[in-house]
C-alpha cells in the first residue's frame, strides 16, 4: 500500500510537534516555521499553521457511538493498536474524544478503536484489526 498524504491545520508548531512527536511517537520530517511534516505510521501528515482555524463540531453515530466528522488517522495491526492505545492511556494531558474500546464485537469488521483531539483540535481516530484483511468486511 501506498503512503497517504494529508495536509491539516495546527495552531502551534512547537505544541503539535511535542504531541505528534512526543505522545504519539511520530518521527518528524522537513518544516519550516510555518508547517511540519511527520510519519504517522507510514503516513505524510502535514501540519500548516492556521492559528484561527477552528475545530469541527460535527458528529455522526457509528456502531451507536457519537464520532467526530471530520476525523483521521490509521488502521493498525491489532498489537501495534494495543502498544500505542496504552501509551495513551497512561498520558493524563490526552483530549479523549472515546478511550480505547472495542467495536463490531463478534461481528464482521470487529475492531478495536479510539478517538481523540490534537493541541489545534484535530479529531484524530486509531483503528486496531487483529486480520487486516477485515477491514471492510460486511
Amino acid at each position: 500500500m501506498t503512503p497517504f498524504h494529508l495536509a491539516f491545520p495546527i495552531h502551534d508548531i512547537d505544541e503539535t510537534r511535542r504531541f505528534y512527536g512526543d505522545v504519539l511517537g511520530c518521527p518528524m520530517g522537513r518544516f519550516t516555521d510555518s508547517w511540519i511534516d511527520f510519519d504517522l505510521f507510514g503516513h505524510q501528515m502535514s501540519g500548516h499553521l492556521r492559528p484561527d482555524s477552528k475545530a469541527a463540531k460535527d458528529s455522526g453515530t457509528v456502531d451507536g457511538h457519537s464520532v467526530p466528522i471530520p476525523h483521521f488517522g490509521v488502521v493498525l495491526q491489532m498489537e501495534d493498536w494495543k502498544i500505542l492505545a496504552g501509551r495513551l492511556e497512561t498520558n493524563d494531558g490526552i483530549d479523549w474524544i472515546m478511550k480505547p474500546t472495542l467495536r463490531f464485537e463478534g461481528q464482521p469488521g470487529e475492531q478495536a478503536t479510539m478517538f481523540l483531539r490534537d493541541p489545534s483540535g484535530n479529531a484524530l481516530e486509531f483503528k486496531g484489526f487483529s486480520d487486516l484483511g477485515k477491514v471492510f468486511a460486511s
